[in-house]
């Protein structure tokens, strides 16, 4: 079974950095016809889909964040990452990891979400 844990620092200041990290087992994230992306929801809201990785490593953004957000990945370690830029409070919010699959990359933010990390807390405070 796939499992998806993420990691990174829960407070952030404002205009630094989020980075946030997802260290999948029992799964490769180069497998065919999968992307590996992040999910968000702040407090109050619903679910926000900020962007994946495919297996090939191509990059598919949120249009309202893609200014900001970069996912990279390391494929010795399994893991992909997050980084959000010039950070402000309304970025705090709880960040998951998760996979998705699909055939059609046009559509590729409306693929499945199958596995999901357990959320991570992240504040955005001086």
């Amino acid at each position: 079974q796939v499992q998806l844990q993420e990691s990174g620092p829960g407070l952030v200041k404002p205009s630094q950095t989020l980075s946030l990290t997802c260290t999948v087992s029992g799964g490769s994230i180069t497998t065919n016809s999968y992307t590996w992306g992040w999910i968000r929801q702040p407090p109050g809201k619903g679910l926000e889909w900020m962007g994946v990785i495919a297996d090939d490593g191509s990059t598919y953004y949120s249009p309202s964040l893609k200014s900001r957000t970069s996912i990279s990945r390391d494929t010795s370690k399994n893991q992909f990452s997050l980084q959000l830029r010039s950070v402000t409070p309304e970025d705090t919010a709880v960040y998951y990891c998760a996979r998705a699959g699909g055939i059609d990359r046009t559509v590729v933010a409306s693929w499945p979400l199958d596995y999901w990390g357990q959320g991570t807390q992240v504040t955005v405070s001086p």
